[in-house]
């Protein structure tokens, strides 16, 4: 999976949530399709790609300039970014001028801990996943699942479809936090290569064997349900995007 927090979210949720379905619709046109096509395949070499840097720098016995610089780049890209937004512009460059000066302090020592860089990196993304399913299953608020679905049928939902929707949302919850339990153990107990083998490069392959499972269950659970399309979900997942946006 991608390192980078907000990265995951926008890849990674369109494809959890199209749980309970709808009609397809026409797309807009072969130059979009063969775009939106590129833009996967591109997305999707740029994280194998960095799943296997990931790998190899965290495995290395030697202290790693550059691994450590890789490691921290996304981070330090989403705390610049919310530096940014912070309604005090001086204050978050102040914030930001002091965490710059504090790596540039400690870099002997985070050359030497990449493979504790990118524990963190991924503990967050798995937290955070956990966290941004699981609050929405909290007050009389729908889940989030069951929001995304709701879009995607105009607004109708079953009284099936809503309990499925909601069961989904939970069950996404307890994956990622499982993620992040299974990572931290590794990480405590096991080997390096071992807990790398599980945070960087079975991540990805796991989160899509669950995806899989779970429009499997749902064939099971719905039968007689609609069934979404990818775009179906992508397409609800932006709009909610765009209500949020400021």
């Amino acid at each position: 999976m991608s390192s980078h927090p907000s990265d995951s979210v926008e890849v990674l949720l369109p494809d959890v949530v199209a749980s309970g379905t709808g009609p397809a619709r026409p797309g807009k046109g072969g130059t979009s399709m063969v775009w939106n096509w590129v833009r996967g395949l591109g997305v999707a070499l740029l994280t194998v790609v960095w799943a296997v840097t990931a790998h190899y720098t965290s495995t290395g016995n030697e202290s790693s300039g550059w691994g450590a610089a890789l490691a921290l780049t996304p981070m330090s890209v989403a705390l610049a970014l919310g530096l940014w937004r912070l309604p005090s512009r001086w204050l978050g460059a102040l914030a930001g001028a002091a965490v710059l000066a504090g790596l540039v302090v400690s870099w002997p020592f985070l050359k030497g801990q990449v493979a504790l860089l990118y524990y963190v990196e991924h503990l967050g993304v798995y937290l955070l996943l956990s966290v941004f399913f699981g609050r929405t299953l909290m007050g009389p608020d729908e889940s989030l699942v069951t929001q995304m679905a709701r879009r995607v049928h105009g607004g109708v939902l079953s009284p099936a479809q809503a309990a499925y929707t909601r069961q989904v949302t939970l069950a996404w919850c307890v994956f990622f936090a499982g993620m992040a339990l299974i990572s931290t153990l590794l990480f405590l107990f096991a080997p390096v290569a071992a807990w790398s083998l599980f945070a960087n490069l079975l991540g990805g392959p796991l989160i899509a064997l669950m995806f899989v499972g779970e429009y499997l269950w749902r064939r099971r659970a719905l039968p007689e349900e609609k069934r979404a399309t990818m775009a179906d979900a992508v397409r609800a997942w932006k709009a909610q995007r765009s209500d949020k946006a400021p």
